[in-house]
């Protein structure tokens, strides 16, 4: 017998571990950690939400055991639940748990996918599609009790209030499955509803002199402009950036608590580098009569949330990268905002592949603004002593390789500096000199930038050899040669449906408000780029046959010649076409 709303009116505390009764016309959640009375049914037809008093009977076959919902997603023809089937325990958070998603489960409410029109099968069989490749969708982190999108000066303002919803205080720029949770929310099912972060979640302990240290460090990725590595470049209209990432590194020992944010952003301008099968693909500024407006909405909002802004750009000001350099810097001239502050600083000139000890000279530039911006540190009764009242904003061109170098360096040095000033760090240590701290905190800062790395581009990050170990090594430059072709490889061949699917379950993208043409899939759409490496393989391969078995047979020389000829022709014929041969993504546009 199905329950009315109104029957549940009292918030209720959040499920944390369910059994998944799967029956033929609905799936049931039922709160194992808890003497519920209410389980929460979805109607495998509609999708369609309520509760229920009533269990299955004890003969009916498996119930899964699940660790929460991230929410509904609505398509054509058909109602998607997504569960939570694995986590990971990852240490604590302010006191509680934190897990990391280890697998994910789409379990489908379409049993009227029959009903359907052939158009709408087929656009439902793609969102299909995108939505299986959420179930491996990396560096999703969740806890039942605390919100994981606020960092301390945040936390600290949203732990006045009394409301218990942790959802209800929560920064949406880092609420993975906001568009997932809508439904539970507006019919306020409280126990069902589990906010989700993507980023990254690590714990270090160690000791130095004799006290107990613990350092963690998170990212928070905003899905404002999320994406992948070439289909998200820049900024859009509103200011939102790609590849948005704010980390908060937290220090915890003899009942003090400090932490120090940073950001990781695009270049705020408008631009595109659209994948065309080559290894570079060519920047470009577009809209330009828009960008001043994007880049000042940029700033204007990190402002207002974070306090003054430095922003450290590390891109080349020379070659490829140099468009945008100019394009960045002209446009942050006309800011009037006396609280920004633009810093150039061209990493690959001033450092190289190999002298990143050479930072020391950036870091010299911006002491002052350090200084000033401070960070957040209270004791175990509440006593807040120093809060932050500015941040870092750090970008190269994808915002991964050489940013993380960057963001270690300035952690390490607010590291220090929290640990002078809560007594255990005399003014003339640092971190190197304690072996144990020392080695465990350059892995906790390269694991941080392989998790945003992977998020972003597919791969870890370039110079994580640095990060890790302080020197760039042979296995680190090997390592960085095969991350850049599998980069290659995701860029062209597979981050186009990646795209879509980010978008989809962002919300970029409405099912059924938009032209849905645009995902109209032709046969030759589908076969052009095998089709024509086919080709390529074959011209290749009987052209060097044929070149093998020349001789003084002058048609054998025209046939190699011909067979050369055409295999060439195709080449220049992939290489032109290469934007259009490319894995592309079909629902948003790129800017």
């Amino acid at each position: 017998m199905g329950l009315k709303m109104d029957d549940f009116s009292e918030i209720q505390k959040r499920s944390t571990r369910m059994r998944l009764w799967e029956l033929p016309d609905v799936y049931v959640l039922e709160p194992t950690d808890s003497m519920a009375t209410q389980f929460l049914s979805i109607n495998r037809s509609t999708g369609d939400l309520s509760y229920t008093s009533q269990l299955p009977d004890s003969d009916v076959p498996h119930a899964q055991i699940v660790f929460g919902l991230a929410g509904i997603l609505r398509l054509v023809a058909g109602t998607y639940a997504v569960v939570i089937t694995g986590r990971q325990s990852m240490g604590t958070y302010r006191g509680h748990s934190v897990y990391r998603v280890s697998s994910l489960r789409v379990l489908p409410c379409n049993n009227n996918l029959h009903r359907a029109t052939p158009e709408e099968k087929k656009e439902e069989a793609y969102f299909v599609g995108l939505l299986k490749a959420l179930e491996s969708t990396p560096g999703l982190y969740f806890s039942y009790d605390v919100d994981l999108t606020l960092n301390a000066d945040k936390f600290q303002a949203a732990a006045m209030s009394e409301c218990p919803s942790i959802w209800k205080h929560a920064d949406d720029r880092f609420l993975w499955n906001r568009k997932l949770m809508k439904e539970l929310i507006d019919k306020q099912m409280e126990p069902y509803i589990l906010p989700v972060i993507q980023g990254s979640f690590q714990t270090i302990d160690s000791v130095v002199k004799g006290k107990a240290v613990t350092v963690t460090l998170i990212a928070r990725r905003s899905m404002r402009r999320a994406g992948t590595r070439m289909w998200r470049r820049g900024a859009d209209l509103d200011g939102n950036v790609a590849n948005f990432v704010e980390t908060e590194q937290i220090l915890e020992s003899q009942g003090y608590f400090a932490s120090y944010t940073q950001l990781r952003g695009s270049i705020p301008v408008l631009w595109e580098q659209i994948v065309d099968l080559t290894y570079k693909p060519k920047i470009k500024t577009i809209n330009y009569e828009n960008t001043q407006k994007a880049v000042e909405k940029h700033f204007d909002d990190l402002h207002k949330r974070y306090g003054d802004v430095v922003a450290i750009d590390l891109i080349n000001q020379q070659g490829s990268e140099g468009v945008l350099s100019i394009a960045f810097g002209e446009s942050m001239l006309k800011i009037s905002n006396n609280h920004i502050r633009y810093l150039p600083f061209d990493f690959h000139k001033i450092c190289g592949h190999i002298h990143f000890e050479r930072l020391s000279i950036l870091y010299n530039q911006i002491l002052e603004d350090l200084t000033k911006h401070g960070y957040h540190l209270r004791d175990q009764d509440g006593n807040i002593f120093k809060e932050q009242k500015g941040v870092v904003r750090t970008n190269c061109i994808d915002c991964l390789d050489r940013t993380n170098v960057t963001q270690s360096l300035l952690g390490r040095k607010a590291l220090e500096a929290q640990l002078q000033r809560i007594g255990i760090f005399e003014s003339t240590n640092t971190v190197a000199q304690f072996e144990a701290l020392e080695a465990k905190f350059k892995f906790l800062w390269a694991d941080h930038g392989d998790d945003v790395s992977i998020q972003y581009s597919g791969t870890g990050a370039l110079k994580g050899d640095f990060v890790r170990f302080g020197r760039r090594t042979i296995r680190g430059l090997l390592q960085d040669g095969f991350n850049a072709a599998a980069r290659y490889y995701l860029n062209n061949f597979r981050d186009g449906n990646k795209q879509d699917s980010i978008d989809l379950v962002a919300g970029s993208y409405e099912v059924g408000g938009g032209d849905s043409s645009r995902l109209q899939i032709t046969l030759i759409e589908t076969v052009a780029l095998p089709g024509a490496l086919v080709a390529l393989i074959a011209g290749a391969y009987f052209t060097s046959i044929a070149g093998r078995q020349l001789g003084s047979d002058v048609y054998q020389y025209l046939y190699t010649l011909l067979l050369a000829g055409v295999t060439g022709g195709i080449a220049a014929g992939i290489r032109s076409q290469g934007r259009y041969l490319a894995n592309r993504p079909r629902l948003c546009k790129t800017v």
